[in-house]
């Protein structure tokens, strides 16, 4: 298998079976609800994972969570810590609701200062790093291959945290001092404070893969200055880091009834709400993960389509016919070519190559689509009052029913204009 990568702007081959693969991929800063957006380096990470396993490596995921920054204290002036916890079960209940499973590890900065500290204090030893008035600012200049992932020219780089006291505008902050107004923090030998943005993905990347490992992901706005100095600091202590940087494309809010500017940006709880786990899934799955892709009613609607399209192959005689995986195999293997995988599964629908659809399906967590089942009137009943409450909005009593649904033993699945029941296995 192989993957584009943003550092060598080439294609990269993977090792060879059973790997290992490691992957870092960067997460969430858990200050509101995420929007659908945030989702997309998720649903990416954990669909590589699922292939890589499939095809015989040993594949182990990463996806940190920022629990303290700025952004999360203008927020939450006074009670940034209570914040962030709600916040971030906010984006586990809602990544959950995806049925992809989980990350290997989910590590949080808070719960890692420690080996913060540590990395800094080598970075300090090594003189890639200095200290001044409570804070640590990395030595830009001291890097000469600084700006080689993002393409920046070093002499070109505009300062991101202004400091008078810094040796130079263009470093960035490893430590930062405790301010006016900031109600947590950890002790160092610098005085009281709490790491920089970058620090912490270098600490915990090293921490739970090694200094060496095989996928840094995120998002394509995260290239600078995010992974620039990610990369400086891994680099400058002589880690190997990461041998591969996938870039995911952004996700694009478009048409009247969805933009950032008029402020109805769908966030991911919202948008399962609406359109359900499989649609959001086979929305994902047909842009290329390198790619932007739009997300409109319009195609929201053309991948509510594909679902019903693979529901009704599914209800259909097999062929028996079993040939064929390799297309499949050969698309996610060359640059995981999701929109290619995709017609493959098109082509087996149109074939009633059913046994090859639910295969292809199950890659993708969407083996759902050929579950069928007749809830007693009751549980009906349950799953109706929920499709209202999510009609007025009342998105607490929506899942107060899903619980007793679940707890009943089933399963409720929302789909475009509706939901299905399955029984739990």
């Amino acid at each position: 298998m192989r993957l584009f990568d943003t550092y060598s702007k080439s294609l990269v081959d993977l090792p060879a079976k059973p790997g290992p693969v490691r992957m870092y991929f960067c997460g969430p800063t858990v200050y509101a609800r995420a929007h659908v957006g945030n989702a997309r380096p998720f649903v990416i990470g954990m669909w590589l994972r699922a292939w890589l396993r499939e095809t015989g490596y040993q594949a182990l995921l990463v996806h940190n969570i920022t629990d303290v920054n700025d952004k999360i204290y203008d927020a939450a002036p006074g009670a940034s810590a209570e914040l962030a916890a709600r916040a971030t079960q906010w984006y586990l209940d809602d990544t959950a609701g995806f049925g992809l499973g989980m990350p290997d590890h989910m590590p949080k900065v808070t719960e890692m200062v420690p080996e913060i500290v540590s990395f800094i204090e080598e970075l300090v030893e090594k003189g890639y790093a200095y200290p001044v008035g409570g804070d640590v600012y990395f030595r830009v200049a001291k890097f000469s291959e600084y700006g080689r992932l993002s393409g920046q020219r070093p002499d070109q780089v505009e300062e991101q945290e202004p400091n008078a006291l810094k040796e130079d505008p263009r470093d960035f902050a490893l430590w930062k001092g405790t301010k006016l107004g900031e109600d947590t923090s950890w002790p160092s030998p610098w005085g009281d404070g709490r790491p920089g943005w970058h620090i912490e993905c270098s600490a915990m990347a090293e921490e739970l893969l090694g200094e060496s490992f095989e996928i840094h992901g995120g998002g394509l706005d995260l290239v600078f200055p995010h992974h620039e100095n990610e990369l400086a600091q891994s680099r400058a202590l002589g880690h190997g880091f990461a041998g591969i940087w996938a870039h995911n494309g952004m996700l694009r809010f478009t048409g009247e009834k969805m933009s950032k500017s008029l402020g109805n940006v769908l966030t991911i709880h919202e948008a399962l709400e609406t359109w359900g786990q499989e649609t959001l899934l086979l929305f994902f799955l047909s842009g290329h993960w390198r790619k932007p892709i739009d997300f409109s009613t319009e195609t929201l609607e053309q991948a509510a389509a594909r679902a019903e399209t693979f529901r009704n192959a599914l209800r259909l005689e097999d062929s028996g016919d079993e040939t064929g995986w390799e297309a499949f195999a050969s698309a996610l293997d060359d640059d995981f070519d999701t929109p290619r995988a995709l017609a493959v599964l098109h082509e087996w629908a149109s074939a009633r190559k059913l046994g090859l659809l639910r295969r292809g399906l199950t890659v993708f967590s969407l083996n759902s689509l050929g579950d069928s089942a007749e809830a007693p009137a009751e549980i009906a009943a349950l799953a109706e009052a929920r499709l209202a409450a999510r009609a007025a909005k009342d998105f607490g009593e929506a899942d107060r029913l899903r619980d007793e649904i679940a707890a009943a033993g089933w399963e409720l699945r929302d789909e475009a204009g509706g939901y299905s029941l399955v029984p739990k296995r």
